[in-house]
């Protein structure tokens, strides 16, 4: 989930480079949770600042969902502000990676979320 259509594409393209196929791009997060809603989905990745609710906000209507408090998520930073990390850790974040992502560490984040 992000609003920036080439973001998106490059985020997408860093998947596709480490083999993951089906993925589903939405533009906002309230697009975001109805398609949480009407699908099955692995994994959610999305970013801390987002316009219409932050990426905090996200993460906890995700988690306080009984049908989709399990899903992994995985939250893209801008900076490395530790107290928007540690507090998305403690509403349930499972990994995190700061801008600009290398194909490296992004690939280490997704194993770690799938092992």
């Amino acid at each position: 989930m992000d609003e920036y259509a080439f973001s998106r594409r490059v985020l997408v393209d860093t998947l596709k480079q480490l083999k993951y196929e089906n993925i589903e791009e939405v533009p906002d997060v309230y697009s975001g949770l109805v398609r949480l809603k009407s699908g099955l989905f692995d994994l959610v990745i999305t970013k801390w600042e987002t316009s219409k609710m932050n990426g905090l906000e996200f993460l906890m209507q995700i988690r306080f969902d009984p049908n989709l408090k399990e899903i992994p998520v995985l939250m893209v930073f801008e900076d490395e502000m530790q107290e928007n990390i540690v507090a998305a850790f403690k509403a349930g974040l499972n990994a995190h990676v700061v801008k600009p992502v290398d194909l490296k560490s992004f690939a280490e984040k997704m194993e770690e979320i799938f092992k």
